[in-house]
């Protein structure tokens, strides 16, 4: 009885102040981004400037409900003290290690030595379907093109996204629902480590490490993350399984939640599963260095080679993929977090 009344008091008390803003756009072609306002405020951009900056589009920089920026700067916006590893990390974003042999995770225009010879592919943004204005929520549709040999070769994939943004006082919500349809007669995702919808965070989000480590892809190709200063460092991240910290990476679960302190109040950031998402509850590629990331196309890595999972689309098949990503400027409670897993299966389809 206790627990069940401690349970509804959380329900009612993240309730109470659950008064959606309303939700603008402010498109800037001159600077290939729509911005996305709440309550009057900035939130996020859908960020796509062209293959010449970026390899995709991504929502880019990504700010709580009390204006501090949950992303990390660089390469786009260097910051003071933080990580310069792992330069196609931007932002918010959707993509791919390995689709038909073309790597669309790891390109960028700061491409190391090693990976100079490596197959890339690059998603090219098509064209802004629709913007929707809402009271209480607003609404982008984007279509996009994977393509091989980095952005030269032949068409793979159609990609049509949604985003749903909405926010309250304290709290940020983005929806990203995209499917994926097959253009090439087969298209293969083979199960690797690198993908799929993930943030970078900000220095301060990561968790703490007095150890420099060294991160090697399934190419063999090594990228060295060093020892900073961790002053002001808080990260710490808890699944859905009651695991915490570093030890999440590999696991399975429905949600994921990042906490810490930024501008000296409390952050949380969570990423919900789905149920009708592939191989739900998904293994989460949640690194402590900032990378906060779920993939459900990979498991051989994360399982040890006990379980494997390779992906395959005919020409006009589809998939879709959707998440839910919270962005608190409090502590959110297991029981919430579990509560918003469910409404989000209830609320998408």
């Amino acid at each position: 009885m206790k627990k069940l009344f401690l349970i509804l008091s959380a329900c009612i008390a993240f309730q109470v102040n659950a008064q959606n803003q309303s939700v603008s756009f402010k498109k800037n072609d001159a600077e290939k981004k729509i911005d996305v306002l709440v309550g009057g405020k900035y939130f996020t951009s859908y960020f796509f400037p062209g293959e010449a900056i970026l390899k995709k589009a991504v929502l880019y920089p990504i700010l709580s409900a009390k204006g501090s920026t949950i992303t990390r700067g660089y390469p786009v916006a260097i910051r003071p003290g933080e990580r310069t590893d792992h330069p196609h990390h931007v932002g918010m974003w959707l993509n791919y290690e390995d689709v038909n042999g073309f790597d669309y995770w790891n390109n960028s225009n700061n491409i190391s030595d090693g990976m100079k010879s490596h197959k890339f592919g690059t998603i090219v943004h098509e064209q802004v379907l629709n913007m929707k204005s809402g009271k209480e929520k607003g609404e982008l549709g984007v279509s996009a093109t994977w393509i091989d040999s980095d952005g030269k070769g032949a068409k793979v994939l159609a990609e049509k996204t949604t985003y749903v943004f909405s926010g309250t006082s304290d709290i940020r919500v983005i929806d990203r629902i995209t499917t994926l349809t097959a253009l090439a007669e087969t298209v293969l995702f083979k199960d690797v480590k690198d993908g799929m919808f993930a943030i970078r965070v900000a220095r301060q989000l990561e968790i703490p490490s007095n150890k420099p480590d060294i991160f090697t892809d399934a190419h063999g190709v090594e990228t060295k993350v060093p020892v900073l200063d961790n002053t002001g460092v808080s990260g710490d991240y808890e699944s859905s399984e009651g695991i915490t910290g570093e030890k999440v990476w590999s696991t399975r679960a429905k949600w994921m939640n990042l906490k810490g302190v930024l501008d000296n109040h409390p952050i949380n950031i969570a990423i919900l599963d789905h149920p009708s998402n592939v191989s739900y509850p998904s293994y989460w590629h949640a690194r402590g260095y900032g990378l906060f990331a779920v993939n459900p196309l990979g498991a051989k890595v994360f399982s040890n080679g006990k379980d494997e999972r390779n992906l395959t689309l005919k020409k006009g098949e589809s998939v879709t993929f959707r998440y839910r990503t919270v962005i608190a400027d409090k502590q959110l409670t297991k029981d919430v977090l579990d509560k918003m897993q469910a409404d989000f299966a209830k609320q998408v389809k």
